[in-house]
């Protein structure tokens, strides 16, 4: 006999498949969070922030935080962002963008205040793996907040049935950070600003390969950061620190980045291969061509980022891979190894902190998990 249900009791939905499911960096590339430069504000003078470029520049930065970016800045790389963005279209991806915000809104903790910076690196405040998105906890106080820009998109993607994390948010208090640091020159030890006062990273310090991730310990990523990480992801998973000999360490996407099933784009700058994890011993390792200088003095003021930001690259499957049109060499070299290259402008997005990796996130790629270390 049918047992009538309770008045206003839905019958039990079977569980959704999440619109969140990306184990690599290189299979079919089906959805994608693309950045803003919609508010975007030179960032504090905060010495987690300008550790990371020459003393010159940290003293004009100091002068400029909190004040918008200049528009000619803005209005170069808001054209390449477009291009950018109906280039993945064309190719059948669907593009996510965040909510446009105002950065320079003062906001604070019981310890510290200050202005924000920008959403245009949705690779270093959130972290895929596999049908699970995590919000990072960054070393940058300006950065406090950034994810708030996504969370509509967060809670859609939850409510459709992706995991949500968020790590423990950090205080940031002066205890992250070494008192007088200064960059180590070449030659001495190397050390970082932070402490391991609590747990902090940026996303996009790790790459991911299957069941394996990789890390660069960084100026924005310290030890406590990728245990956390590790003891989250459980036994599952396996992550492995590549060690950097860049005397700035600020994510690895210029370092050391996956391309295809075992085989992998390293910088020779800042790469030693033989003290790569054993776990890559049968990969195949790709160097990296010396970048080609850029002639814009501009670029060259206003970048936060090196001159390997040609390494910045996106795979976005089947053996296509979008590079910087500028960096002719990384061209030649991804199509000499068998890739195939996409040119496509992107070189003004640097003053706001990388190129097309940093710039997206994806969501979601064709494939399944797997183990590419044997």
């Amino acid at each position: 006999m049918a047992v009538a249900q309770e008045p206003g009791v839905a019958e039990a939905a079977e569980p959704a498949a999440s619109p969140v499911s990306s184990h690599n960096e290189w299979d079919p590339l089906e959805e994608v969070v693309v950045g803003r430069l919609e508010g975007a504000t030179i960032p504090s003078d905060h010495p987690v922030v300008t550790c990371n470029v020459p003393p010159w520049a940290a003293r004009l930065q100091g002068l400029a935080a909190g004040f918008r970016y200049p528009r000619v800045l803005i209005e170069r790389a808001q054209r390449e962002l477009d291009g950018f963005v109906a280039l993945l279209q064309s190719l059948g991806i669907t593009v996510t963008r965040p909510d446009a915000v105002d950065h320079r809104q003062r906001f604070s903790t019981p310890d510290w205040s200050s202005r924000g910076f920008c959403n245009t690196c949705p690779r270093d405040c959130l972290l895929v793996v596999g049908d699970e998105i995590i919000e990072t906890p960054m070393a940058w106080p300006c950065r406090y907040f950034e994810t708030h820009s996504y969370r509509p998109i967060l809670k859609d993607y939850f409510r459709r049935g992706a995991r949500w994390t968020a790590a423990p948010k950090p205080q940031l208090t002066d205890d992250l950070y070494e008192p007088d640091f200064r960059t180590p020159a070449a030659g001495e030890p190397m050390r970082h600003i932070l402490t391991e006062f609590e747990p902090v990273f940026d996303a996009a310090d790790f790459v991911r390969a299957g069941r394996d991730l990789f890390v660069t310990r960084s100026n924005v990523t310290n030890r406590m950061g990728i245990e956390w990480l590790r003891r989250h992801l459980g036994p599952g998973y396996r992550v492995h620190e590549i060690e950097s000999r860049c005397r700035t360490p600020m994510h690895i996407d210029t370092t050391f980045v996956p391309l295809a099933p075992g085989r992998a784009l390293v910088n020779p700058e800042y790469v030693d291969v033989d003290r790569l994890p054993d776990v890559l011993r049968s990969w195949e390792i790709l160097t990296a061509p010396e970048p080609e200088p850029i002639d814009d003095r501009m670029l060259k003021i206003t970048s936060m980022c090196g001159k390997w930001l040609s390494m910045n690259v996106l795979a976005v499957g089947d053996g296509r891979v979008i590079a910087e049109r500028h960096h002719t060499g990384m061209l030649r070299a991804l199509e000499s190894w068998g890739f195939e290259p996409i040119p496509c402008d992107l070189l003004h997005y640097a003053p706001f902190g990388g190129s097309f990796h940093c710039a997206t996130l994806d969501v979601r790629r064709r494939g399944t998990l797997e183990s590419y270390t044997g």
